[in-house]
């Protein structure tokens, strides 16, 4: 039987330690991967950046507003380690298939490798809304999907983004939130989406190791979104327990 008390008193320790984590500059590594990210992008055409974005805006816009990712009912009366032996069950499953399906795309080159980019977005997208679900919350509300959409940024932004990303998520419950999608902007999201992953993704276009890095590199982008969205639904869960 778990100790409801403490595992609240240990997941409090966790988030304050990861918003701490959260408030930090770029370490040198991440300076030096921003540096050399912006310079792919000059070299880059505007229309290609342009087109990219186009795409990765009417895909995210297809998941988001989408009614089979509404399917979900908000998970009512149960304790945070009730909800969250589940969402980590949920992630564990959500990883394992991205991998598998990373490790093909790895295997047949770069078109296959390619054509797996919005598949594994809309894979991350998916978990998201069961988390939230899992947490309590109906996807089917705007809100929930502003909410959504950042912890997708969080997760997969550079360390000065996800600061304005973080403090955006502050006192959420009364916080006015835009009017719809069209608010989001597109380029910035699509942009530091692409800056984070695009270095370890374009490993997985090389012939022979393609398979192994894809499969690794999905792992832990999967990995790396179960936590962070642990994390801020937490940040709601004890906001709440709060009055705050």
């Amino acid at each position: 039987m778990i100790d409801e008390a403490a595992y609240e008193a240990l997941a409090r320790d966790e988030l304050a330690a990861w918003l701490a984590r959260m408030g930090k500059g770029p370490s040198p590594l991440g300076r030096a991967s921003k540096v050399l990210q912006a310079q792919v992008n000059r070299i880059v055409p505007e229309k290609v950046h342009a087109a990219v974005t186009a795409v990765i805006e009417r895909l995210t816009r297809v998941i988001v507003a989408g009614s089979d990712l509404t399917t979900a009912r908000p998970l009512e009366g149960a304790s945070l380690s009730a909800r969250e032996t589940r969402v980590r069950a949920r992630i564990g499953a959500y990883r394992a298939a991205a991998a598998a399906e990373g490790g093909v795309a790895g295997a047949g080159g770069f078109a296959l490798a390619l054509a797996e980019f919005p598949t594994l977005i809309a894979t991350k997208i998916k978990l998201l809304f069961e988390i939230a679900a899992l947490y309590g919350h109906d996807g089917a509300e705007l809100s929930e999907r502003f909410y959504i959409l950042s912890i997708f940024q969080l997760a997969f932004s550079s360390a000065d983004h996800r600061r304005e990303v973080l403090a955006g998520m502050a006192d959420w419950r009364s916080r006015a939130q835009p009017a719809s999608l069209d608010a989001v902007d597109w380029r910035a999201f699509q942009q530091e989406y692409r800056d984070y992953i695009d270095l370890a993704k374009l490993a997985q276009m090389i012939p022979l190791i393609g398979a192994p890095v894809g499969a690794v590199v999905n792992y832990r982008l999967l990995d790396k979104l179960g936590e962070t969205a642990i994390e801020a639904y937490r940040l709601r869960w004890f906001a709440a327990k709060s009055g705050a």
